[in-house]
């Protein structure tokens, strides 16, 4: 082994072509953007001063640091297909899984995720948060009981499928 340590990434189709799709925003759009702004604001002469110009700057150093970190991301992709999962009934990887919150009556609906892919205001969770492990490998009617932040969940699954 030569030392050298890959991160591979978990994702679904779905979230590798959301990646796509933004470094191709930040290539084709974002980039040339800044490149214009620094050069209007090179035009206006001391860059000592010149805020414009700075700030442009910087916005290139996070647009160039992001197009980084997705192409690594994309080329370290692990793409799990859930054709190829099997899940037969289970909570895995790619499923969105429909839950009742027992203690409040309320049904929500989860997509496990990858991290990159996680966002909780679309209902999308982290295959390693704690919510999410406690989901996989479970069947609808199972009944799950989870320490999350906010205390205690007790839920029970409804319904798993595989979109």
């Amino acid at each position: 082994m030569n030392g050298v340590t890959t991160n591979r990434y978990p994702m679904t189709r779905r979230g590798v072509e959301r990646l796509r799709e933004e470094l191709r925003t930040l290539k084709t759009v974002e980039r040339p953007r800044i490149i214009q702004a620094i050069a209007e604001a090179r035009a206006h002469g001391d860059l000592k001063e010149n805020a414009e110009y700075h700030a442009a700057r910087e916005q290139q150093s996070f647009v160039e640091g992001r197009i980084h970190e997705i192409e690594d991301k994309l080329a370290n992709a692990d793409v799990i297909d859930l054709a190829d999962l099997r899940p037969e009934g289970r909570v895995v990887f790619g499923a969105t899984v429909v839950v009742l919150d027992l203690d409040q009556g309320t049904t929500l609906h989860y997509e496990i995720v990858g991290a990159d892919e996680a966002d909780l205001r679309l209902f999308r969770i982290s295959n390693t948060s704690p919510l999410a492990r406690a989901l996989i490998g479970r069947q609808a009617g199972d009944e799950v009981e989870v320490q999350v932040p906010g205390g205690m969940l007790h839920l029970e699954i409804q319904d798993v499928r595989y979109e």
